[in-house]
């Protein structure tokens, strides 16, 4: 069953008006105990019914709670000049903003070629000098980044260089330790194809003489 809507008036029949205040009532100090405990703070809700009657929640003493209520609304009129010139410093700084603004988006605009139409001549030779001294800044930014890459690329090169000599250093000692064991095998060598030479020469000489 779908609820109808509530028509925000005075409940004419008095016995119906008396149901949903009980109602109404008892939700409302619910929702202020449910508040009071998930948020930690202080609730106090006084309700009056129409005979008169009190009905009251306080998280804490009610007491307590009704003067400091009392003690922040003697405050307030101490505290509204000084409230009306803190708002009124911040909207004049809010419209100095929007100017601020509005005038670099037009700045910007002018130095991209847009809007030179209204400009007088003064404003164009002003637009010039800034663009000439933001190409000299990027000019000049632009050669401090070659020169930091060239020195990066020396600096680089300095270590290849480092490192190639120390490898080639590695090699020609490997190649001296090399040369050693190179003759050493090639006296070998000499000395067995000597023997070999002189096996076949003495087989070659003994023997007794053939006849024809």
């Amino acid at each position: 069953m779908v609820r109808g809507k509530i028509v925000m008036k005075r409940i004419e029949n008095a016995a119906n008006r008396l149901v949903t205040f009980s109602k109404r009532r008892n939700g409302l100090l619910k929702k202020a105990f449910e508040l009071s405990v998930l948020c930690d703070i202080e609730v106090a809700v006084v309700i009056f019914s129409q005979k008169g009657r009190l009905y009251e929640f306080s998280s804490s003493d009610m007491q307590s709670a009704i003067e400091r209520y009392f003690m922040y609304i003697k405050e307030i009129p101490t505290r509204k000049p000084e409230m009306e010139q803190l708002m009124q410093h911040s909207r004049i700084e809010t419209e100095n903003m929007v100017k601020e603004i509005e005038y670099l988006e037009v700045s910007k605009s002018k130095l991209l070629g847009q809007g030179l139409g209204s400009c007088s001549l003064e404003e164009l030779e002003e637009i010039d000098s800034q663009l000439e001294q933001s190409l000299k800044n990027i000019r000049a930014r632009k050669v401090q980044l070659y020169k930091e890459q060239i020195q990066q690329l020396k600096a680089k090169e300095r270590m290849l260089l480092e490192e190639n000599a120390k490898l080639r250093e590695k090699c020609d000692s490997g190649k001296l330790w090399q040369r050693p064991l190179i003759r050493q095998k090639k006296a070998v060598n000499d000395c067995t194809q000597n023997n070999q030479c002189s096996e076949i020469e003495t087989e070659l000489s003994i023997g007794l003489p053939q006849k024809d």
